[in-house]
């Protein structure tokens, strides 16, 4: 068998072998971890590669793992159906997530900077991981030498997760305002924010006040039976029942 025909993970680990920390294949996507001290070189590598060819960047961002594996709301089996369709009583037992009591500790491996690639020449897709080594001061190599398109993306994974990507020729915010304190995808970061502004006419001016907004959390990712999925629903079994219909003439007839 040819190299460029080997599954994708073999070729990553013949090629790359010590460069990369780790490899996980699930559901057909391949992930590799790499470090920082190889970032650049493994990328370069994933770009110029005759066997790899990922000539396209497709999405960069940050992940912060604090509190990882610490649930707010209760599951669908315990959560009530009250509300808006969605699970209104937190979670219990060891792993329920509390603000004021939220852990603490030191997470080793806090900050990520996560990457797509997409070969065109071979349609293959691959998933870079890369741990920053200090979480006080988490700095990632840049890309924006390898793949330009990285520059908007970093900037943006700077902004919300404060992740420093060393050697981008112009790391500043992309989405919050000029003056913002912190960086509001951190997990310590209040879901409420810190400041409120708003126009004061007295002033002439748009003023920044604390925040008096109700904290509340949202819960993705769930199955809704509420009214507007009522009228597909009906159609469905109208439909459904038309053809039980047709189906039992056609059998009398015959």
């Amino acid at each position: 068998m040819s190299a460029e025909r080997q599954p994708l993970a073999e070729r990553l680990k013949t090629r790359l072998g010590d460069q990369i920390d780790g490899l996980v294949e699930r559901i057909g996507e391949v992930t590799i971890e790499v470090r920082p001290d190889q970032w650049l070189e493994v990328c370069r590598t994933l770009r110029d590669g005759d066997e790899f060819r990922f000539e396209e960047l497709i999405d960069l961002c940050g992940v912060d793992y604090l509190y990882y594996g610490h649930d707010e709301w209760a599951g669908s089996e315990e959560a009530t159906a009250e509300g808006y369709s969605r699970g209104v009583e937190g979670a219990s037992g060891p792993g329920r997530f509390s603000w004021d009591d939220r852990p603490t500790e030191t997470v080793e491996r806090r900050f990520a900077v996560v990457v797509h690639l997409l070969s065109l020449s071979h349609n293959e897709r691959v998933r870079l991981r890369c741990f920053a080594p200090d979480q006080d001061l988490p700095v990632v190599p840049s890309l924006v030498e390898v793949w330009n398109g990285a520059n908007w993306f970093e900037r943006e994974a700077f902004d919300l997760y404060g992740i420093i990507f060393e050697g981008h020729p112009d790391l500043r915010r992309i989405l919050t305002d000029y003056g913002f304190v912190g960086h509001p995808f951190r997990k310590d970061f209040p879901l409420i924010g810190n400041v409120e502004v708003r126009y004061d006419p007295e002033k002439g001016r748009v003023i920044y006040e604390p925040t008096n907004t109700v904290p509340r959390v949202l819960v993705p990712r769930v199955i809704r039976h509420d009214a507007r999925y009522v009228p597909s629903r009906l159609k469905r079994q109208a439909r459904e029942a038309a053809s039980d219909q047709q189906h039992g003439e056609q059998g009398e007839e015959s």
